[in-house]
């Protein structure tokens, strides 16, 4: 079974982070983009990091220790979260890490006691709206031609209640649930700094 880390984003994994990006996005952000990022206070930057074993020998489809696997990122404004980046590796898609590293943005936004989270998603991206479906958010809007690669539309999706009474309980329900799947496709979740407690 694969291990698999949730943490902020150091200094030291910024050119893997650039390469995630590269790869899934073709370079949305630089390294420096990334750099102020990390220097602002009102940022939060997750990464998944797939754990392997440095004795094993590298089977075909073995993971690399500290395999950078996702990347996600909120910005904090006023009392909104505003979802900048949920970046999963493409070769490690629908397993259940897109699911756990939004429960994770989710849980940071309700650290920050904000109230509601927002984002922009491609409309062509049915696996992805699905998801956020799925943690309640809505269609608020639509920015035409939002995606400077094609002109593709963003829908601009949004969630309240980030500070109801039970919302904290929500996460961690969503939290169990992403791990049950992530069981099921080989991965154990370590115990990380980062997490809401249970």
């Amino acid at each position: 079974m694969n291990r698999l880390e949730i943490e902020p984003l150091t200094a030291e994994r910024l050119s893997a982070a650039v390469e995630l990006d590269r790869r899934c996005l073709g370079g949305l952000w630089t390294l420096d983009g990334y750099r102020r990022e990390l220097e602002s206070p009102n940022s939060d930057l997750l990464i998944l990091q797939g754990m392997g074993n440095r004795e094993q020998e590298i089977d075909e489809g073995a993971l690399i220790p500290n395999f950078l696997l996702g990347l996600g990122c909120l910005w904090a404004i006023a009392d909104e979260a505003h979802i900048t980046l949920l970046l999963i590796h493409p070769d490690y898609r629908r397993q259940g890490l897109g699911q756990l590293l939004l429960t994770e943005l989710l849980s940071s936004a309700w650290r920050r006691e904000l109230r509601w989270a927002t984002l922009e998603v491609r409309v062509s991206n049915q696996a992805a709206i699905a998801l956020y479906q799925q943690f309640g958010f809505e269609t608020a809007g639509r920015r035409k031609r939002y995606y400077q690669d094609n002109g593709e539309d963003a829908l601009i999706l949004w969630r309240g209640g980030l500070q109801h009474p039970d919302f904290s309980k929500t996460l961690q329900q969503w939290r169990r649930v992403a791990i049950d799947r992530l069981q099921q496709c080989n991965w154990q979740v370590g115990r990380d700094r980062h997490m809401t407690n249970s």
